[in-house]
């Protein structure tokens, strides 16, 4: 053996390789165990429920990885800082990721700079008949901005959502401007409405100082809705108180959040991170699902500062809205050739 080694060393690197792989077909391997249970999807439309059961399913694990991320780096809340120094590997938004999976397309509408906005379904949008578009007797899709400044610099958001859809209707809130800027065009004017108020936790008079604030419930009722199908907000920090008045009731009384999705700015700054986690889980009890972030850069070059602000994108995967209803075929499949 040794004496064909060495007259013939390539021939025997070939054949112990060949033996090494022979070997390794041959030995029984454990067979692969999925980490997520399976969930077979319909064979012509998959069912929406379908899809937000997976989505669900990895959201978990997002969660599980969360708290192993929260045991590396605290373990309690309150030793885990937003922005750390350099050695430790993380930010915040590291245990907040977007996870969940929007059922249908993820649009950008609006400008790619500050200002846009990642939209789940609009194609459930476009197509849906007017009965099914909205929860109230209107037939109106309506799309509500909540924004405390910033309408008149910029509605590419609105302008597009607009021309994307036929029946939205937009309201805007904003004390600060008189109206939405001129990227709508006038021919989509007749469906925007404008009102110089600003969101809060609880409703606040107008003063010789200050304007009117409003809660949501207060200007849902207002415009005499029930629902929202796009609900965005942008309050400069005040997200935080506005939206736990918001959320409390819903969560004792049981009862869905009464929009479908929110595109929402979050500004963190100084506020420490158990108080985030705390209000963050309190979205997650709600059934709120992030399926779409991005940090704020722009704020980031201007202020030469930590990324506090970032943009998230959630669906509401409790009740019935437009985007948890089941999926409709745009049309009628077509007859068999031999059926009747």
């Amino acid at each position: 053996m040794a004496s064909v080694w060495k007259r013939h060393p390539r021939y025997s690197i070939f054949l112990v390789v060949l033996l090494l792989a022979t070997c390794f077909i041959l030995v029984p391997l454990r067979p692969y165990e999925p980490p997520f249970e399976h969930i077979a999807f319909d064979d012509a439309t998959p069912h929406v429920n379908q899809r937000f059961a997976l989505s669900e399913a990895f959201y978990e694990k997002a969660l599980k990885d969360r708290a192993a991320l929260l045991k590396k780096f605290g373990p309690r809340p309150e030793d885990v800082e937003t922005f750390p120094d350099h050695d430790k590997p993380y930010t915040i938004w590291n245990f907040f990721p977007a996870a969940f999976n929007c059922p249908y397309e993820v649009r950008h509408l609006g400008t790619l700079a500050d200002g846009g906005k990642w939209v789940c379904g609009l194609s459930r949008l476009e197509r849906e008949p007017d009965s099914l578009i909205c929860a109230d007797p209107t037939g109106t899709f309506r799309a509500l901005d909540i924004l405390m400044k910033g309408i008149s610099g910029d509605s590419t958001f609105e302008a597009e959502l607009l021309q994307n859809t036929k029946h939205c209707k937009v309201w805007g809130y904003d004390f600060s401007v008189k109206g939405f800027a001129s990227d709508i065009p006038e021919s989509e004017r007749w469906r925007t409405n404008f009102h110089a108020y600003g969101l809060a936790g609880k409703n606040k008079p107008a003063t010789s100082n200050d304007p009117a604030m409003y809660s949501l419930q207060t200007l849902m009722a207002m415009n005499g809705h029930n629902h929202i199908d796009l609900l965005k907000i942008d309050v400069e920090g005040w997200e935080f108180e506005t939206l736990e008045e918001l959320i409390k009731p819903y969560l004792l009384s049981g009862e869905p959040l009464p929009f479908a999705q929110l595109q929402l700015e979050i500004h963190v700054w100084d506020m420490p991170f158990a108080s985030f986690l705390k209000w963050w889980e309190m979205l997650e009890a709600a059934g709120l699902r992030p399926f779409w972030t991005e940090p704020n850069l722009v704020y980031v070059d201007y202020a030469k500062a930590t990324p506090s602000l970032t943009e998230y994108s959630f669906i509401n995967i409790k009740g019935d809205n437009v985007l948890t209803k089941a999926a409709r075929l745009a049309r009628p499949p077509p007859r068999h050739p031999h059926g009747p």
